[in-house]
């Protein structure tokens, strides 16, 4: 709803809602990845998969995580132009920079995990049972055997960028946000940029630390596997569920085009 209400509105048409759309995008990709796998454990037994689509659905899963963190990076970026710099916001948020800002983000996790994934797919298998409810890499590490030195130090630089990026954009951004928020004197202003922040705010936080501690328990030999399932699945379901209702309730734009479209979509004339 969330895609469709932005794609047909051209009011909406706009730096913000051009990045938002990413968002449910990469929600779609997430959720594509996991759930097939997921009901076709739950129906058939034995629950198996083959390897090659072990890797691909490791491969796609992260690229939501990681897309998603640079996604919400880069609707950081823009809410600071737009309320720091609003004069120069036309002038900086150009059609052309915007394509090059969603390229960058794509092009970004695309190529830093297809490093990962080949690094990988040169070791060989010394086991075959994975623990985790859905392929993930650090599960397709623990199949591996031989020398994992260069595939431990690319994935904890893999997660130092992931996380460092977007930590650190944020905490700019926002704090400039905060800053030039409580020296507006137009209380209206000032509203309007924390409830606009507010929504992707939440987002970013539950993502962030979802993600965080899942990958940090694959770290900790001593977490329980059950523990580890259950932040798993949570990072693959709860976003995606909730993103569109955060942003589609929050958001005053598109509620006001979500509830118009409704209206279009019931009324008998």
């Amino acid at each position: 709803m969330l895609v469709v209400t932005i794609a047909i509105n051209h009011n909406l048409h706009k730096p913000m809602y051009m990045l938002l759309i990413n968002l449910p995008v990469c929600d779609m990709m997430g959720a594509t990845a996991f759930f097939p796998q997921m009901i076709s454990s739950m129906l058939y037994d034995p629950r198996v998969i083959l390897y090659w689509a072990c890797v691909t659905q490791a491969f796609f899963a992260h690229m939501y995580g990681g897309g998603s963190l640079l996604i919400l990076t880069a609707m950081a970026l823009d809410r600071y132009v737009a309320i720091c710099q609003p004069l120069s916001y036309n002038t900086i948020m150009t059609n052309n920079n915007l394509i090059k800002m969603i390229s960058a983000v794509w092009l970004t996790g695309f190529i830093l995990l297809s490093i990962s994934f080949l690094l990988l797919l040169r070791l060989k298998n010394c086991s075959s049972e994975i623990n985790d409810m859905f392929c993930t890499y650090p599960s397709l590490m623990k199949l591996a055997c031989g020398d994992t030195n260069v595939n431990n130090f690319y994935g904890l630089f893999t997660i130092t960028f992931f996380q460092g990026v977007s930590l650190s954009a944020i905490l700019f951004t926002y704090l400039q946000i905060l800053i030039t928020c409580v020296f507006k004197k137009q209380s209206e202003a000032r509203s309007k940029a924390i409830q606009t922040c507010g929504a992707h705010l939440i987002v970013f936080l539950f993502l962030e630390f979802n993600a965080f501690i899942a990958l940090l328990s694959h770290r900790i030999a001593s977490v329980p596997t059950f523990v580890r399932r259950v932040l798993g699945v949570s990072v693959m379901i709860f976003p995606p569920l909730l993103n569109p209702l955060i942003y589609g309730f929050n958001t005053k734009d598109i509620r006001r085009n979500i509830l118009a479209f409704s209206k279009k979509k019931t009324s008998p004339f």
